[in-house]
């Protein structure tokens, strides 16, 4: 018996003096543990949910139906390529009405030829028009949900990865019913760049200018066949406003995409003294950056992202090696930015905001002081009654019950779980079930007294009865809990952290913590009452 008291009383010890360091980096001027500790044990504060610290919580719309309208773009692309190999003059492919696929050629000998060998490699499309010189083609319905459902978890991915880069503490990102995704972000300090960070699609593209055209013409409405207006803005980079857009009158198509960048880090010109992007292609894109330049000498290409031209520099010589670089007067911010999202990869769609709200710290202080204050007063009126209804054993529970606060908080810092404001109600409920457990055993002691068992038999005998039930409300419990994890959101999370935690601590002090103390008591001095 005496050994395993002593035990008993090691573990509870060394769970108590860990658990408060654990807290220690918590409080307010707390200085840091030295470099050894930090290597051996967590040494970080208890990390505070959005709704106790501040934040943003946004609600993203996936636009589903410019995704299907990119992939029937990117199919018609694909498409001019494929016959240009096989000696097929195709005048024109484009995606018309979201799902359609128009096909213009001029041969109308190679009609079926056609029809058939996008058939062949496209099976998602069905030929609903076939005309001399021309065949239109339309998505089927599957295909379209398809795309849609993958539009929305590759923009989940990617926005995840774009904030995990940014560097946001405890972000939640998850997908919301069909098509919207679900943001929360704790801390963040600039919340108009954050979103700028998320929302941009940034698809990256390589454009020729058309120099041979002429561009007032163009702005008066006369566009070339083939050709389209993009504009250039200026920001001035300490106020963000426009200073003045220049007009390009660039060819459509895209001699290359982003999907083939490897690397995007940002560096800065020694001679203007100005960030810019420098970016990395894999060994496609490097080939293909190549035989571009190459064929494009003395002519001006321009760096398009997301329909805004950065740049339009001439091609001097061909470009070999795999990089190339981005410029347009950029804050250092605005080009860290602009590399995280070409690093991590353009959306599949374009994404809207439809909810945006931001929780400021004050809330956030305010909403902890009442929780503390709701604890304390919740905890002072609990160690009142135990005391006043249990008397000397109502001392040990309340004992037990800061027992239990302490290691639970600790557990908390040492676990880098995020607290949050259900979090503290979830400790709150943590006493009272901590008095549960006690008013349990208590109640088994009383009988086994009642019924004339000397006072350690009797504290023996509740224990061995009441453990039972203890551990049966304790378990549904906790699977409760743990089914809150699984399927709720942030703040249910977090509740969901407390109570599981609180719930296994509570067994441990309950059960050892309380029985430790009857145990030493009985092991000094052989009670003929007991207090309860």
């Amino acid at each position: 018996m005496k050994k395993t008291l002593k035990w008993r009383v090691i573990l509870l010890a060394g769970a108590t003096i860990l658990a408060i360091l654990f807290f220690l980096p918590s409080l307010p001027g707390f200085k840091a543990f030295p470099a050894w500790w930090k290597g051996i044990l967590p040494s970080k504060p208890i990390t505070l949910g959005l709704d106790l610290q501040g934040g943003m919580h946004i609600v993203f719309k996936v636009q589903g139906d410019k995704a299907v309208e990119n992939s029937v773009a990117r199919v018609a692309n694909d498409i001019v390529e494929i016959f240009s190999e096989k000696k097929i003059n195709i005048v024109s492919a484009k995606a018309e009405n979201i799902s359609d696929l128009v096909i213009r050629y001029s041969d109308t000998t190679k009609g079926k030829e056609i029809i058939d060998e996008i058939k062949k490699q496209y099976p998602g499309f069905s030929n609903e028009r076939d005309e001399p010189g021309e065949a239109v083609f339309r998505l089927s319905s599957s295909e379209k949900d398809r795309i849609k459902e993958s539009a929305v978890s590759q923009s989940l991915e990617k926005i995840r990865n774009r904030i995990d880069q940014y560097g946001v503490k405890e972000p939640l990102i998850q997908q919301q019913g069909t098509d919207e995704l679900l943001v929360q972000l704790p801390g963040v300090k600039d919340p108009k760049r954050v979103i700028e960070l998320i929302g941009k699609t940034a698809i990256l593209e390589f454009k020729l200018v058309d120099e041979d055209a002429d561009i007032r013409k163009a702005i008066e409405g006369e566009i070339p066949e083939g050709d389209e207006i993009l504009f250039s803005k200026e920001v001035d980079p300490a106020t963000k406003v426009v200073r003045q857009t220049i007009p390009y009158l660039l060819k459509s198509k895209s001699l290359m995409t982003g999907d083939v960048i490897s690397d995007a880090t940002v560096s800065i010109d020694p001679d203007m003294n100005e960030p810019f992007v420098s970016i990395t292609f894999n060994s496609i894109g490097a080939k293909e950056f190549d035989r571009i330049t190459g064929e494009n000498v003395k002519k001006r290409l321009a760096i398009v992202l997301d329909g805004n031209v950065y740049s339009a520099p001439v091609i001097q010589d061909r470009i070999s090696g795999g990089k190339a670089q981005i410029t347009g007067r950029f804050s250092m911010e605005e080009a860290k930015d602009l590399s995280i999202v070409l690093r991590e990869g353009a959306l599949p769609a374009p994404v809207e905001i439809i909810q945006n709200l931001t929780v400021g710290p004050s809330l956030g202080k305010d909403s902890i002081e009442k929780g503390i204050k709701a604890t304390i007063i919740a905890g002072i009126f609990v160690l009142l009654f135990m005391v006043i209804y249990y008397k000397l054993s109502g001392l040990i529970a309340n004992f037990a019950m800061v027992l239990n606060l302490i290691i639970l908080i600790g557990a908390l810092a040492a676990l880098d779980a995020t607290l949050t404001l259900p979090g503290i109600a979830g400790i709150i409920l943590t006493i009272g079930m901590g008095v549960d457990s006690n008013v349990l055993i208590f109640a088994r002691i009383r009988e086994e007294l009642k019924a004339g068992k000397p006072v350690r038999s009797a504290i023996d005998s509740g224990y061995d009865k009441a453990i039972v039930t203890i551990l049966d409300s304790h378990v549904t419990t906790l699977l409760t809990a743990i089914v809150l994890f699984i399927f709720g959101t942030g703040p249910i999370k977090g509740f969901a952290v407390t109570l599981s935690l609180g719930i296994i601590i509570n067994l441990f002090t309950a059960l050892v913590g309380t029985k430790a103390i009857y145990d030493f008591v009985n092991s000094r001095v052989k009670l003929e009452r007991l207090s309860i």
